[in-house]
């Protein structure tokens, strides 16, 4: 039997701006200890006495400086933060959230550089095979294709919710 450890809870923002339909990725500082030069949306872990939500707010606020609103839950995460050993799980919950002020992205030092790409953008510029850029192809295009399916309606029913249950 595999010894039982613990996991790092993490949250993920995709920021999409909708008036231009577009999103906001970032690519992670030369500086960091994992995943240098990656590009990909707000990610961050989860505190101690924290939940998800809050957890979210915080990381988007200390990475770009703006507040967002959850427009919908895309979906969760599973990985190792660098070898695969219980101390490095991560689970994590993934939300795109709404932006109103896409100008005011301003960037801490996790990551250099930042752009928005559309949907369509980020499947013909981001490459599929390529570890620094998959992972954010996916999310975009998970969300993209989400979004057909929401109603205007149910988009803003989902925006009024409190998203968590405790």
């Amino acid at each position: 039997m595999a010894e039982i450890g613990r996991f790092i809870g993490g949250v993920g923002a995709l920021v999409w701006y909708p008036p231009d339909d577009i999103y906001l990725l970032l690519r992670r500082a030369a500086s960091k200890d994992y995943a240098d030069g990656v590009w990909e949306c707000v990610t961050g872990r989860v505190d101690q006495g924290e939940g998800f939500i809050e957890a979210l707010h915080r990381e988007v606020r200390e990475e770009i400086g703006i507040d967002v609103q959850i427009a919908y839950f895309l979906g969760t995460t599973h990985f190792y933060r660098g070898t695969a050993v219980p101390q490095n799980e991560l689970i994590g919950v993934v939300f795109v959230c709404v932006t109103h002020e896409p100008q005011n992205v301003r960037l801490s030092a996790e990551h250099d550089a930042y752009r928005w790409v559309t949907a369509v953008a980020a499947q013909n510029t981001l490459s599929a095979t390529d570890p620094s850029t998959q992972w954010a192809q996916r999310v975009i295009a998970r969300a993209a294709a989400l979004r057909q399916h929401i109603t205007p309606e149910h988009l803003a029913y989902q925006q009024t919710l409190d998203f968590e249950l405790g």
